[in-house]
């Protein structure tokens, strides 16, 4: 889209495409239904209420409920026009819908003893965890299955170590390269092992309606069960919204990843630039505007951008969301509605990269001449040292 005022749903958005059905404003909006019925769900199936005479809902209720839309997700934002809130449309929508299916005498229960936070800190947990399961971490693996085959592709050829950006001992071509895929696969392990929270306690996080309502109910058990039941895990004290403390964990996570890649792509660059990794032109892709013979190291040294980009917001969003003012402010509203933004600009750079590296191939002639060029320096310099020595 030429008018997108972000370049991630404008030049980017090939690259970032996968990431819509976790992230915009549609994919939020489905999830909140689903919390907000799923949560009727698990009421009905307690009996909480006389509600186990509902079941078995209509199954056309269900089955309209799974193909939720984009014209479903309109008709909420046309009620929020009215109520000026977005989780409270959700909740007239859904009435709205059981009276349509003939279970609205069931409809006071939705949203039941909940307040809004109740429902975003359940759905975008769903969102990141889903997300980061279906998009981020197949990317990822990707990358680090190029990485390896990258560096096994050329066995043991040595090269000419550099410390300090001067020429050292002898390493391997493969061994630069596993260091890199070897400090990946740490941290992806941690992403595969992230547990993702949320907070489901009712207005100030101390189910004051439930218990009122329903006191022989254990809640607590109850709000565990069904957050369990979603995949996730639940918060036990909190105030009116999660702390943010464990989103706060993944956004420093991700950071640790990145800054791991920008190492990466920095001694990419830094190679090229030695001329011990050349890389293939492209037919019909002009290398520089005024210099045609050149192939410029582009793709990491926009993965480069869009990593620094990345982390730039993802320590803002790790500092800002973890801190609010006594039982909330509004600040994380607005703010957890740009969680993909990051995580797209990730994108973008981990697809540079794997475009990258297929471009790319080791000058074994210029390493080898390297290497016997310091050789024969070094030996000089041990001979010379060895006669001043017996004078």
């Amino acid at each position: 889209m030429l008018t997108a005022i972000s370049p991630i749903d404008g030049r980017y958005k090939k690259q970032t495409i996968e990431l819509q059905p976790y992230f915009s404003e549609f994919a939020l909006i489905k999830n909140r239904v689903k919390v907000e019925y799923d949560y009727f769900l698990a009421l009905c199936k307690s009996n909480i209420g006389g509600l186990g005479e509902v079941l078995p809902i209509n199954p056309e209720l269900e089955q309209a409920l799974e193909k939720f839309d984009e014209s479903e997700a309109e008709k909420i934002k046309e009620i929020e026009k009215t109520t000026n809130h977005d989780v409270k449309a959700v909740e007239y929508y859904l009435r709205d819908v059981f009276n349509h299916y003939g279970i609205g005498n069931s409809k006071e229960y939705i949203h039941f003893g909940l307040t809004s936070q109740d429902i975003n800190n359940t759905a975008f947990p769903l969102m990141l965890k889903e997300a980061t399961q279906n998009v981020m971490l197949p990317n990822l693996d990707e990358l680090l299955n190029l990485l390896t085959a990258f560096a096994s592709r050329y066995g043991n050829l040595p090269m000419l170590a550099h410390t300090h950006g001067q020429p050292a001992s002898p390493t391997t071509f493969k061994k630069e390269i596993m260091v890199f895929v070897e400090r990946l696969q740490y941290q992806r392990t941690q992403l595969s092992q992230f547990v993702f929270v949320a907070k489901f306690g009712g207005a100030t996080g101390n189910f004051n309606a439930h218990v009122c309502t329903f006191p022989d109910v254990d809640w607590k058990q109850f709000s565990d069960q069904f957050i369990a039941s979603l995949g996730l895990q639940r918060l036990q004290t909190t105030t009116q919204i999660a702390h943010y403390d464990n989103e706060a964990a993944y956004f420093h996570l991700w950071i640790r990843i990145n800054s791991i890649l920008i190492d990466f792509c920095r001694d990419i660059w830094s190679y090229i630039s030695m001329n011990y990794i050349k890389q293939k032109a492209v037919a019909n892709e002009v290398g520089s505007s005024a210099m045609p013979h050149k192939v410029n190291p582009i793709d990491f040294e926009n993965a480069e951008g869009n990593l620094m980009m990345a982390n730039a917001i993802l320590g803002f969003l790790a500092e800002k969301l973890p801190v609010s003012r006594l039982q909330r402010d509004l600040t994380d509203s607005t703010v957890l509605r740009n969680i993909g933004v990051p995580l797209a600009h990730v994108l973008i750079a981990c697809k540079s990269i794997i475009k990258g590296l297929g471009k790319l191939s080791p000058d074994e002639g210029k390493i080898e001449e390297d290497l016997k060029q310091q050789h024969s320096s070094h030996c000089r310099g041990h001979s010379m040292y060895f006669k001043e020595r017996k004078h």
